[in-house]
């Protein structure tokens, strides 16, 4: 995605899938394929009503996680009201809910959204109900679930970046999919015909702009802690030479990832960096399409891409008896079952690592998703509450060098002189 440090184009909420699958980040699972089990409660526990807040709140998301909801509550014995506050409202509404003391008793958040939210106070670090992140997740996801040094969120599942491709466009201009930014350049340049670019990405003025900057910027050695050094210059010298020389559209600066993806159907552009969120639409268009890693500088071999998805978090309601069934309740909707039914359907990725040969199996077509994904990072992980800041400072460094026409290296260095 995603997507706001709500990273609203993050949210790859987009297509999602029932929530019938699991991370496996967790020391107890759900039902009878994970770690453990939840234990049955008595019929007094069955009594306790659990507030849950999410933001899927369009189909055929809310169905999907109503129906997750509803059978990790059985599991757990305790009946489930559910509040669904669409995305790019959530963190102010959950600010307002700390500060008037409304906690829900089970949260999920967008993983950059957790530093935020933890800074408050307001959850629970989840390692006191014995849940802890597992040696075979995504070394990423501990990090997005994590404020300094706690653990408040577990996350099931990922979605990252790749670079879907056109296989009939490819096939026409006799090349490969491209491995490195070189290829890349001289691809994109042979796939460029009319009315036809050679690659399409998003960089609108928000956060999403950001999202899709950050594989090219991570993988050429940018530091979000250095926004003016040379890997992130060289990453915005690469998206401003794809604009300049025609093999990228100058309207980049105003699509989303969902624009990018119609472009994509449309026949408009052979490639296109974008998430996995799009695939049903792809599946739908009758594009014979595939997806390779993004690209890599010459002289690398490993893309870095961002992590998305979401976290479950137990909020510090003071209702112990409360938090203890809302954690048992993160831990099943964290469960291997859980896991891995969400990964097929909703076309994302197993934080579990031990689930993903399976999974592959299965849904073959994610592969480079799943290379990225294992691979990716937190974007709040070196810079916490202050990532909001920088991210808004990369998107806007990059309209002054696609649209202002500005440097890379002038553009960036006035974002990094806006941060002091």
């Amino acid at each position: 995605m995603f997507k706001d440090e709500k990273e609203t184009a993050m949210k790859m909420s987009r297509y999602t899938i029932p929530l019938l699958v699991t991370t496996g980040l967790l020391l107890t699972a759900c039902g009878s394929g994970g770690q453990g089990s939840v234990s049955g409660s008595s019929s007094g526990d069955a009594e306790i009503t659990l507030r849950t807040v999410d933001y899927y709140n369009n189909s055929p998301d809310k169905e999907f996680y109503q129906e997750a909801l509803d059978n990790c509550a059985a599991q757990v014995g305790v009946k489930i009201e559910r509040e669904m506050i669409p995305g790019d409202s959530l963190i102010s509404k959950v600010l307002q809910m700390a500060s008037s003391k409304t906690l829900p008793d089970v949260l999920q958040l967008d993983n950059p959204d957790l530093a935020q939210i933890a800074e408050t106070g307001a959850l629970a670090d989840l390692s006191t109900f014995g849940i802890e992140p597992g040696e075979n997740v995504i070394p990423a996801v501990k990090d997005a679930g994590s404020f300094d040094g706690v653990f408040y969120g577990m996350q099931p599942i990922a979605n990252s970046l790749a670079l879907f491709y056109n296989e009939e466009l490819l096939q026409s201009a006799g090349v490969e999919p491209p491995t490195n930014w070189k290829e890349l350049e001289e691809v994109a340049a042979k796939l460029t015909d009319g009315k036809q670019y050679g690659i399409a990405f998003a960089a609108p003025s928000n956060y999403e702009g950001t999202w899709q900057f950050l594989p090219f910027m991570w993988t050429a050695g940018g530091d979000e802690k250095d926004i003016a050094g040379e890997g992130v210059v060289k990453a915005l010298t690469l998206w401003r030479d794809l604009v300049r020389n025609g093999s990228a559209s100058a309207s980049v600066v105003n699509w989303t990832q969902a624009d990018v993806n119609d472009q994509f159907m449309a026949g408009n552009a052979a490639m296109m960096v974008n998430g996995p969120w799009q695939i049903p639409l792809l599946n739908d268009s009758g594009i014979k399409w595939k997806e390779v890693p993004i690209p890599v500088p010459e002289g690398q071999t490993e893309p870095v891409a961002p992590l998305g998805g979401e976290v479950w978090t137990v909020p510090n309601t003071g209702d112990k008896q409360k938090q203890e069934k809302a954690a048992e309740l993160v831990k099943c909707l964290n469960s291997d079952e859980v896991e891995k039914d969400l990964s097929i359907k909703r076309f994302t990725v197993p934080t579990n690592m031990s689930l993903q040969e399976g999974f592959l199996k299965e849904s073959p077509d994610m592969e480079a998703f799943v290379e990225m994904c294992n691979g990716a990072r937190a974007r709040t992980g070196e810079l916490g509450t202050k990532w909001p800041a920088t991210a808004t400072a990369i998107h806007n460094a990059i309209q002054e060098a696609l649209v202002n026409g500005k440097e890379p290296s002038e553009a960036l260095e006035g974002a990094a002189a806006s941060l002091k």
